[in-house]
């Protein structure tokens, strides 16, 4: 059982540590921080920490630095996160208010996230399993070539180009618009897909193939709108903190470039241990079943305007600001819930 001083002790180390990348001792503690005790008093703290597998010393006679269970205390007992200064929340503001649709805003809020935490940012893009079909466009680009754009309630895009072995007029392009729009408008997009693989068989012949055409591409961009996917960038950072890491980078590496696995682990963090109510820590050993054993992960949940609930957040190395980037990663993805349901 660790004492309230214990606890203390371990906060401190944590915050030193992250702060120097030194290993932290008995002195130096006494000397930053006003325990009122002796060095011999904290040095006793320290031992019993250290049974307790909290922190451990990297090598003889050293100062001590905190372990992956000790990281998971610390997280489990924070009770305030450090609150984002004004200039922080003004630049979340102005850099995602900016944003036009959804794949703007998802790439700018990922960019933001790297910023204000030094980390890898993570955001998933919701599935839109519940999203409905807000609008189809056509746009005739030459008498065999065609884009067609599909546009759903949340705000998310997405458009392909078609080529067509026949010809077609302004004036029928207008009319299988306005036909589209009438069938699939305000339905889900898997209704939507549903209709639009139905729907060449109700023209002639002669139009069936083109319309096949248009209806194919709009099928494919129903289903591109349900498939999980994640945007990521600040990779970079983890070249800044790469003495943190034992061996090389190479295993994380590979590991953030899995979709697949981050996607997982994203899965897994709905239900996992948190520090705070809505943003959930998974901590150094907690990963190694996804190979990120030696990392971090702090993930928060956001809803789309369509209901769907995705996550963002940061990867990054287990000495990590836990207090500043939970706050980060909770004051985003409010602000992104928040944005996204005024769409």
């Amino acid at each position: 059982m660790v004492s309230e001083r214990g606890l203390e002790v371990l906060r401190v180390i944590v915050h030193d540590y992250v702060e120097s990348r030194e290993p932290v001792g008995s002195k130096s503690i006494v000397e930053r921080h006003q325990f009122g005790v002796s060095a011999a008093t904290i040095r006793n703290d320290m031992a019993l920490l250290e049974e307790e597998e909290l922190i451990a010393a990297p090598h003889t006679s050293s100062g001590r630095v905190p372990t992956d269970k000790g990281y998971r205390l610390f997280v489990n007992q924070l009770a305030d996160l450090r609150p984002l200064s004004v200039a922080q929340r003004t630049a979340i503001e102005t850099f995602l208010g900016n944003s036009s649709d959804l794949d703007e805003v998802l790439s700018r809020t990922v960019r933001l996230l790297s910023q204000l935490t030094n980390q890898v940012a993570l955001v998933q893009y919701p599935t839109f399993s519940r999203a409905t079909v807000r609008h189809v466009e056509l746009v005739r680009l030459s008498e065999t070539r065609l884009m067609t754009v599909l546009i759903t309630d949340s705000g998310h895009v997405e458009q392909r180009s078609i080529e067509t072995a026949i010809a077609v007029d302004e004036a029928f392009v207008g009319e299988l618009r306005a036909k589209l729009n009438t069938r699939v408008g305000g339905k889900t997009l898997a209704e939507a897909a549903a209709v639009l693989t139905a729907l060449p068989t109700e023209f002639r012949p002669e139009r069936a193939a083109f319309v096949a055409a248009v209806c194919t591409a709009l099928v494919d961009e129903a289903t591109a709108g349900r498939q999980e996917r994640l945007v990521m960038a600040g990779t970079a950072n983890l070249v800044l903190t790469e003495d943190d890491f034992s061996g090389n980078l190479f295993p994380v590496l590979e590991a953030i470039e899995e979709q697949v696995t981050l996607l997982r682990l994203f899965g897994e963090m709905r239900d996992g241990p948190a520090g705070d109510a809505d943003v959930i820590a998974r901590i150094g050993r907690e990963n190694d079943s996804f190979g990120l054993g030696q990392t971090s992960v702090l993930a928060s949940g956001y809803t789309a305007s369509g209901g769907e609930v995705a996550r963002l957040g940061v990867l990054g190395p287990t000495r990590m600001d836990y207090s500043s980037n939970m706050a980060a990663v909770r004051a985003v993805a409010r602000y992104l819930s928040g944005l996204l349901g005024n769409d």
